[in-house]
Order: structure tokens, then sequence, then C-alpha cells
């Protein structure tokens, strides 16, 4: 058997575990093993498996990732975002689908401290979605709004998903936060718009909600905002001031949510103990799919395979276009059936030398690949988003009720990656404008 045929079966091992839901970096893992033990000879595999994880582990840019989390978890369960969601109500609530919109400002603000979609829904969904119902509000639009603005964590900073790409394909982790926040804020205003323009066509969807506030109490609403803005522009101040690097800026991140989050006295053991809990088991959880990815890169190269599937596609003589287009085909079908951190790991050794030989950005490829992915958290079958939702509001509403309420904001995110890919200075300019 040659090393492409040995690489061939083993690539099909690996997702065939994937598809009988064996987790995602034990497969990885598993299969570059095996591979690796087939094509050569067992002390080169376990010698791959004793090397590729330090190699892989020992970047110091990979220490931002726990620190970013931490810095999150805290803000989380010392409730220091909960503020955001009602300065937002309170300022909002006359608007045309008001308490909505108010939601997806709160989930750009919870964003801004966590990087994580899955906690921006959660958080969102537990304090959003039964204020709307109780205003009689649609639960399709309700539960469909939170879930689809939740996709906003991975790509307004610090997002976990652009400091693991930037570490694989070497690319400026600050250059790929400053094209995520562009983005992240065409996907805001997009989402209000999607609101708007439903609520005005039906009314029903969202009744006129009367939140009667005096000059003073709204002012008081913005003042409950400040843990947040304390830590966000203390974290980008000196990130772009230059003051620390982003490696650094998740230590002071989590440095300064611990000082606020005492200073507003919202700092228990109970929430620092779930915290620290939690950071350690998600890191747990995506070093070991990292490391599986390291371990499939060292692979694919030395069988070849990737070569020979990247040639393969630029022998067909597509132009740069069509192949980015295939690309974004096949992202939004991985998104609906594996986890976001698993499917850009599994698929970047092989994709990334087919964005550089098209041509493109690989800044701008790996901001518009955490956008691909964050679409594929609210489509189904998978919608890890919509499930989060699910699990928080309970009988509020189905599961078929918020893949319903998500599906207009899957259309407009189409259309943003299309004006992504036709106009690329959308995501380069303030990266570049920075750089000088």
């Amino acid at each position: 058997m040659t090393e492409l045929q040995s690489a061939g079966v083993f690539v099909a091992i690996l997702f065939g575990m994937i598809l009988i839901r064996i987790p995602i970096g034990i497969a990885m893992i598993t299969a570059s093993f095996g591979g690796l033990w087939l094509m050569f000879n067992w002390n080169i595999a376990w010698g791959s498996l004793g090397i590729v994880p330090y190699s892989f582990a020992h970047s110091w840019v990979l220490s931002s990732i726990p620190a970013f989390l931490f810095m999150g978890f805290i803000c989380y369960h010392a409730r220091l975002t909960h503020g955001l969601f009602n300065a937002a109500q309170v300022w909002l609530s006359r608007l045309p689908g008001g308490l909505a919109i108010a939601s997806v400002f709160g989930c750009a603000g919870f964003a801004a401290v966590t990087g994580s979609s899955v906690a921006c829904s959660a958080a969102m969904g537990k304090i959003a979605v039964p204020e709307m119902v109780r205003h009689r509000y649609n639960p399709e639009l309700a539960t469909g709004a939170v879930a689809a603005a939740g996709t906003i964590g991975a790509l307004i900073p610090p997002s976990i998903l652009m400091i693991l790409f930037g570490i694989i394909s070497r690319q400026s982790v600050g250059k790929l936060f400053l094209g995520g926040v562009v983005v992240g804020l065409i996907t805001l205003f997009a989402y209000i718009l999607v609101i708007y323009v439903r609520v005005k066509l039906n009314p029903g969807l969202a009744p006129p909600v009367e939140i009667t506030a005096t000059r003073s109490e709204k002012i008081a609403a913005l003042g409950q905002t400040w843990p947040v803005l304390i830590i966000v522009t203390g974290v980008f101040a000196g990130l772009y001031g230059g003051a620390f690097t982003p490696t650094e800026a998740g230590a002071i991140g989590a440095i300064l949510s611990l000082v606020v989050a005492t200073l507003y006295r919202t700092l228990t053991f109970k929430a620092l103990r779930m915290a620290a809990i939690e950071t350690i088991t998600t890191t747990a959880a995506l070093l070991i799919i990292a490391i599986g990815a390291s371990l499939l890169t060292r692979f694919l190269a030395l069988s070849g395979i990737g070569d020979v599937i990247s040639s393969t596609i630029l022998s067909f003589g597509a132009s740069p276009l069509m192949i980015m287009t295939g690309i974004v085909v096949v992202y939004l079908l991985l998104g609906m059936m594996l986890e976001p951190v698993g499917a850009m790991l599994l698929t970047l050794p092989i994709v990334l030398p087919l964005v550089e030989e098209t041509g493109y950005s690989m800044l701008w490829f790996g901001v518009v690949l955490v956008k691909l992915l964050e679409i594929g958290m609210i489509t189904p079958p998978m919608g890890m988003n919509v499930f989060v939702i699910k699990g928080v509001v309970g009988n509020i509403a189905t599961l078929s009720m918020i893949f319903r309420g998500v599906f207009w904001f899957v259309l407009i995110d189409l259309a943003i990656v299309a004006l992504l890919i036709s106009f690329p200075d959308i995501v380069l300019f303030l990266p570049n404008l920075i750089a000088r």
C-alpha cells in the first residue's frame, strides 16, 4: 500500500469516527497516529505523538486563550454584563422590535468580554427571551434574534477562533481582531435592520413596549454598563496603544475583570470557582482538538495527500473566485455538522495552501472563515446556539420555532459573506490603517 493509499484509508476512518460521534479531537489523534504507524513505523508514530503536541502547546500566544476565557467567565458569573441589556432596553424599547434590538446590542457588548458564541447565547437567552415573551413578542423572533446575535461573540474580539487561526496560519492576532471588529459591527447593524424591517412589515411580531424612564433613569441605566466598559477600554486601549501584546492582553483582561468584579461587589467564591473550572475544562477541550489538528497536519504533510488535493483542485483551472466559492460552500456544509473549532482545525491543512495559491489575503480569509463558522452555529441540524437557546428557554419555544426564527438572520449572513468576498477591503481597511 502506497503512502497516498494509506493516507486515504485513514482520512476515511477519520470521517467515519466523526460520523459516529467520536469527539473530533480524539478522532484526529487516532487517525493521524494510525496513519503514521502504517506509513512508517511505531517509533515515528509514537515520536510524533510526543513531539507535535509539545511543539504546538509551547506557543506563547496560546496562553492568551485561557486568559481570555477566564476574563469572560468572571464577567459572566460575577454578573458584570447584566446591565448591558437593561441599558439597551431602556434606550431602545420604543423602536419597532426594540427589545429584540436591545438583545442584539447586549450580545455585542457581551461578546467584547467573552469571545464565545455559546456564552453570549446562554447569557442573553436567560435575560432577554423571558422579557420579550412577557411583552408578547413572537417566540420565533425572540429566540431567533438571541441565537443569531450570539454568533457576534466570535467576531468581536477577543475571539478564540481568531487566536487559533492566527497561531496556525502565522497571522497577526491583533490585525485579525481589527478585521473582526469591522465584520462584527456590520453583522450587528444587519441584524438590527432585519428585526426592524420584519416588525415594520408585521407589527404583530413585536407589540409596542412602553418603558417609561426619565432622563436621570436613562443615564443611571447607562451607568450600569461601566464594568464592561472599563474592561473593554482597558484591554483594547492598551492593546492598540502599544502598551502590551495580544498575548498579554488576555492576562490584563483577566486581572481587570477580577478587580472590577471586586469593586462591583459581585465576586463571590462560588463565581470565582465556577469561572476557574469552566476555564480549565474549556481550555483542555480546545487543546485536545488543536493537538489533534497538529498531528493531522503532520500526517497529511508526510503522506502528500494535502498537496495532491490542493494541486488537483488548482489543475481544474478554476478562477480564484470559483475556488473561494467552493471553500465557502464546504464550510457552510461542515458548519451544519461540526462545531466551529473542530471544523476549522480539521480543514485548515488543506484549505490554507489553496487560499495562498489563489492570491487572497490570509488575514482576510481568517475573518471570513470565522464568519462562515459562526453561520454554522445557527443552521440545522447541529446549530449549537439554537440548542443552547432551547436549553435556556425550555417550553417557551420548540427547536423548529427557533430554527424558523434564525432563518432570516442566516439569509442576511450569506449576503454579508458575499459582500466581504466582493470587497475584501472591508475587512482589510482597518488592519492596514493601523499598520501604517
